[in-house]
């Protein structure tokens, strides 16, 4: 029998001990979540107050970054609170916590984004009746099944998770409260909860991945059959900005949770979940907004209000 002591914290280890790297990387991640906020909400405050931005494309885009603003939001102020102040301990509540919503947010990208590539499907296969499709009931019909989706899968493992024991160690090797990293140093058997994971996992990429595949496989064949070159390449713009999004959403989560064992690769993992936590969420407002008109003539209309606001 091993001796087990009830664990109430944890002590994260962090990224590096080098206080000049440790400075070097509190201004970048202070600087891209500052971005990525404020890209994130210009979106979100856009959509809501443009007459022109009140379709259902715009309106996955806004939950979408509601989503990106959660996400860092759960991440990186704890990091850089851990970097400024030097207290690397976590109570076991809020790693749960944390690990949690970090989970929710991220697996609720991926059928978002599935959603958003229905959206498009609809839009361009079927653009007669995309009002009548894509209607405001339909739209938050589909968000919060993304939601419900995501509790359904995540809720199973995550009840395991809470019975581990962990009687060797409380470090964990990373910046943040991670699965991986947390199942390395339980000293319960996680070979059913590891499998669970995988299958979980995969089953989510799978079926979100080929949502999208199935959409856009059907957006180029319409596209193709477009008389005018210029038709086909508004359509074409409409849709680049979506698909640039799903290959760095899919790619970085591949790589880092799609493996054979969550107790290996942490080290190298840590580096990704910056890099994912960080500058994917400022790359993806700049992404939207700079590859849109629509979206950049609303935000010129916007200054010019406030700037005549601030006159008067």
């Amino acid at each position: 029998m091993r001796n087990y002591t009830g664990i109430t914290t944890f002590i994260l280890v962090g990224l590096t001990d080098d206080p000049i790297l440790q400075t070097l990387l509190f201004i970048f991640l202070l600087l891209t979540y500052l971005l990525s906020i404020v890209g994130n909400l210009t979106i979100i405050t856009l959509t809501l107050v443009d007459s022109h931005l009140k379709t259902p494309m715009y309106f996955f885009l806004r939950n979408f970054s509601i989503l990106e603003v959660s996400f860092t939001t759960v991440c990186i102020p704890r990091f850089l609170y851990t970097m400024a102040s030097g207290d690397h301990i976590v109570t076991y509540n809020a790693c749960a916590t944390q690990l949690f919503f970090v989970v929710l947010l991220g697996a609720t990208e991926f059928f978002l984004l599935a959603a958003m590539s229905y959206d498009r499907y609809v839009a361009i296969c079927k653009p007669l009746h995309y009002t009548t499709i894509m209607n405001n009931e339909v739209c938050m019909k589909l968000l919060i099944s993304c939601y419900m989706l995501t509790l359904v899968i995540i809720i199973p493992p995550f009840g395991m998770g809470i019975e581990l024991e962990f009687c060797d160690s409380n470090v964990i090797d990373h910046f943040g409260c991670d699965a991986a990293p947390i199942l390395k140093i339980t000293c319960s058997d996680t070979e059913v909860l590891e499998r669970l994971v995988l299958v979980l996992a995969v089953l989510v990429l799978m079926f979100t991945l080929s949502c999208v595949i199935m959409s856009y496989t059907y957006i180029i064949k319409t596209i193709l059959r477009f008389p005018s070159v210029q038709q086909r390449k508004k359509a074409f713009s409409t849709c680049s900005s979506h698909v640039i999004v799903v290959s760095i959403t899919y790619g970085s989560c591949i790589f880092i949770y799609v493996k054979p064992s969550a107790k290996e690769g942490v080290a190298i993992n840590k580096v990704v979940s910056v890099l994912t936590t960080s500058v994917a969420p400022v790359m993806n407002p700049f992404i939207y907004t700079l590859r849109n008109k629509q979206v950049i003539q609303a935000f010129k209309d916007m200054l010019k209000r406030i700037a005549s606001i601030s006159k008067n």
